[in-house]
């Protein structure tokens, strides 16, 4: 399975027609394509923004909820996040908001060798114990983000009994024995909602080592279940940072095995999207082949 078709596909021309009619100090600022996702195109836009666009109908949302809620939560997390600093509006053809986002440099986390991801485990601690607090009333919900597992058991097994791999069958015996894990009875808390590793940027810090240097890609924010957020810890990392990061996130949050357990169950479902649906995105294709590792590695 590979990138969804687009339905809209936005052009660099696009892009400075729509800057020219409504941000025009930002007008002639040079435009260059960076990176086309499963929802959003993004154009870099000179040497410090970029310009976020929907791609398909399903993503025309989730712009806007970035465009509504990010604000309140970069101020709380205490991590570069990509806040819109302009919004656009529908024109010339293209139906949908669209934002003018920070650049950030780095590079993803999923291309730093899983064994030298260590340092990341405490600023990750940090950012999720500041973000997964209560939503308020209104915040955005996702049909497939933060919810009961029961709810994703279809989806799940579909994809599992369609994969033609050895993996397949320990997958879906571990997802069977979490599936049905007493669920979150806590309110709804923010989560980012798509927390892989590609949607980690790190920078190199003193004696090379990768310091966390941003989370982006907030389309799915959602509230919920936090359990959905923390299967980065088999998403990212290996045993050892994993059971550390679990420790802190412990001391900082008081989280309670059902979670961690949940967790586990949203790793498989990641794994189980990863490795039938990363054909064109070799970044993501390994990082499904390390939490499958990882899962496996823990029976």
């Amino acid at each position: 399975m590979r990138t969804p078709p687009a339905e809209v596909t936005p052009t660099p021309g696009l892009v400075r027609r729509l800057l020219r009619e409504q941000h025009p100090d930002l007008a002639e600022l040079p435009v260059a394509p960076l990176a086309n996702g499963w929802d959003n195109v993004l154009f870099g836009l000179g040497e410090h923004l970029c310009v976020r666009m929907p791609r398909r109908a399903a993503a025309a949302q989730l712009v806007l909820n970035e465009q509504r809620w990010l604000p309140d939560i970069a101020e709380r997390v205490g991590v570069p996040v990509p806040v819109p600093l302009r919004t656009g509006r529908p024109g010339h053809g293209y139906p949908w908001h669209w934002s003018v986002n920070p650049w950030f440099g780095g590079r993803a986390a999923a291309e730093v060798p899983p064994a030298e991801r260590g340092t990341l485990v405490e600023p990750l601690a940090l950012f999720l114990s500041r973000l997964h607090v209560p939503a308020p009333r209104g915040a955005p919900e996702n049909p497939v983000r933060g919810v009961p597992l029961r709810q994703r058991d279809g989806r799940v097994r579909e994809r599992l009994t369609g994969l033609d791999s050895p993996h397949a069958a320990p997958l879906l015996a571990q997802w069977e024995a979490l599936v049905d894990t007493p669920g979150w009875s806590g309110p709804p808390l923010w989560l980012h909602g798509d927390l892989h590793p590609a949607n980690i940027l790190v920078g190199d810090g003193p004696n090379g080592r990768a310091d966390l240097a941003a989370v982006i890609d907030f389309g799915d924010l959602t509230s919920g279940d936090p359990a959905t957020d923390l299967a980065l810890a088999w998403l990212l990392f290996e045993a050892g940072d994993r059971a550390r990061l679990r420790a802190r996130l412990d001391r900082l949050s008081g989280i309670d095995g059902d979670t961690w357990k949940r967790a586990r169950a949203w790793a498989v479902s990641f794994a189980s999207v990863l490795a039938t649906s990363t054909d064109d995105h070799p970044v993501l294709a390994a990082a499904g082949e390390h939490t499958i590792g990882q899962l496996l590695a823990e029976g």
